[in-house]
Parts: structure tokens; C-alpha cells; sequence
């Protein structure tokens, strides 16, 4: 008798991320819950932050590395009058100033500042490599570093609520209830430390959620309780389908495709990037991008 699970369908799962878990975490879960070694991420997810975390099993494992370039959504609370050595509440605190004077104005001020295309330092607690060691790393072992400036896209910064609150250690704070969409590789803890450092009375984030990546909401994400109960696969198909611009091919092409022939791309896909690549029956062929008007393939799935 042969008790062994099913292999999991190639597919996305979109996660929404508990707080406390690593995005690693998120992965040793789901390789238990689908019965694989097989599972990757498109995008880190900070341990304190909640929300959307794309996770691809088995083939779709080859879509990520290209789905963590899109944009992304957050709602986060800043918080003006604290700095922490983290940039967020995870981390210890290194200043305290009185808050409450700031104007909604500045802050207004200070928000229109950072949106737009801007040059970002990440957090030095964040995952960059600096001459191949993580700054995390670096800063964990109490050296002194510096990150280079890197551009990022902030398409919207809005600024919903503003709320008098006092810190444990007494200090009069504020509190901002915000929005963001960004590109991949923002940090929304460097923007909330550096609204607060342009306000002149630091400041730090102190809660985040994810609510979108790419094309993928935070209304089609399942717990990994629900998961466990019940395993939500996108198949690879559908999930290429809502990621990239898509080219159905008749027959011959695709088993040109197929035998690894570089097709001739219609001039509509040209600065596209990835398209994905169907048959007629509706199959998800590959993906590929343009390269001197020819199709070459960035992953094969047919």
C-alpha cells in the first residue's frame, strides 16, 4: 500500500504572513503543509510585518526571481519621536523628542519629499550585502559601515491619520496612519525613519501589512491555519496570466518554441519584459522576454 502525498500542483500560494515569522519560516511551514522541498519566496517580508507573501511550489518556484520585481502596497503606522536602531519597534531606542508640535503641514511637507522617484539608504539591519556580508550581519557585530544610496519609486505616500499618543518613556509622539506603493526593494522602515529625521525629532516604524504585490491582493491570501486545512494553489498558469503580458502562439510556433527555436516577438512586446508564452489549447509554454527581436526564455514550463 502506498501512503505517499501527491505531488502538489506547480502553482503561487499567497500567504498572509502572521507576525513573529520570518518569510524562511513562512517556507519551512508551507513545505510541510504541500508535502515539498520545493517552495520558494518573491520577496522578504520583515518579522514584525503582516500580510501578502507570494510563495511559488514545485515549477512555479521558477517564476518568482522574476514576480519580486513588480510593485508593492503597504499600510504601516509611523511613528514621529522615536528613533530606534532597527528604524522600526522591533529595535532598541536611541532618541526620544517632543513630537507634538509638528504641524500636519510639515508632515505633509515631509510625505510630498519622499514620494516620487527618491535616492533610499536601507535600514543597516536590513539583508543587503556590503562587500558580500549581510548588513544585518555587520551591524549585529558592532562595525561601522555605510550602505550607498539606491534608487526607489514611491507612487503614492498618503498620509490617512494623525493621532497624539505618549511613549512608554513619557515623550509626547505622533502617531501616522499611512499608505504606500512602492517598487521592489523599498524599505518602508528607512522612509519612516527618514520622514522623521526631515521632521528634526526622528522617527521609526512601528507596524506594517502588506496588501499587495504585483497583481496579487491581500483579499486572495489564506492564513497558514486556513492552509493547512485546505491547500489554495493558483496554478502556474493562472498565475502567469496575472503577472505578465501574455502571447498565445498557434501550434507550429509552439513546438518550435518547444524544441528550443528563438521565435520572432511581435514588435507590441518589445519593452514589455516578461511575457508569458500559451498554446492554443491554453498552456502555459514559457517565459520569455525580447533579446534582439527574438524570443529568449527566461523559464520553460511546456
Amino acid at each position: 500500500m502506498n501512503d505517499r502525498k501527491p505531488t502538489p500542483p506547480d502553482g503561487l500560494v499567497i500567504v498572509d504572513k502572521p507576525s513573529g515569522f520570518t518569510s524562511h519560516d513562512v517556507v519551512a511551514k508551507m513545505r510541510g503543509i504541500a508535502g515539498t522541498r520545493r517552495v520558494g519566496h518573491a520577496g522578504t517580508l520583515d518579522p514584525m510585518a503582516t500580510g501578502v507573501l507570494v510563495l511559488g511550489v514545485e515549477r512555479a518556484t521558477k517564476l518568482l526571481g522574476h514576480l519580486a520585481l513588480t510593485e508593492k502596497e503597504y499600510l504601516g503606522t509611523i511613528r514621529l519621536g522615536q528613533t530606534t536602531l532597527t528604524d522600526d519597534a522591533e529595535g532598541e531606542i536611541t532618541a526620544s523628542a517632543d513630537a507634538s508640535a509638528i504641524s500636519r503641514g510639515a508632515i505633509d511637507a515631509g510625505v510630498a519629499e519622499l514620494t516620487g522617484e527618491i535616492m533610499q539608504v536601507p535600514s543597516r539591519v536590513s539583508a543587503i550585502k556590503i562587500n558580500g556580508v549581510r548588513s544585518y550581519k555587520r551591524a549585529r557585530d558592532g562595525e561601522e559601515f555605510d550602505i550607498p544610496a539606491r534608487p526607489v519609486t514611491i507612487s503614492s505616500f498618503t498620509l490617512y491619520d494623525v493621532r497624539d499618543a505618549v511613549a512608554d518613556d513619557g515623550t509626547p509622539v505622533l502617531d501616522l496612519v499611512v499608505s504606500v506603493v512602492c517598487s521592489s526593494g523599498t524599505y518602508i522602515r528607512a522612509l519612516a525613519r527618514d520622514l522623521g529625521a526631515g521632521l528634526g525629532v526622528g522617527g521609526h516604524l512601528t507596524a506594517l501589512r502588506r496588501t499587495r504585490v504585483g497583481p496579487y491582493r491581500i483579499d486572495s491570501a489564506r492564513t497558514l491555519d486556513q492552509l493547512q486545512e485546505e491547500l489554495t494553489i493558483m496554478p502556474v498558469a493562472e498565475a502567469a496570466a496575472a503577472a505578465f503580458r501574455r502571447w498565445d502562439v498557434d501550434a507550429k510556433r509552439a513546438r518550435l518554441l518547444a524544441n528550443g527555436v528563438r521565435l520572432e516577438m511581435p514588435d507590441e512586446y518589445a519593452d514589455s519584459g516578461p511575457v508569458a508564452v500559451y498554446d492554443p489549447q491554453g498552456r502555459f509554454l514559457a517565459l520569455v522576454e525580447t533579446q534582439k527581436g527574438k524570443a529568449k526564455s527566461l523559464a520553460v514550463f511546456g
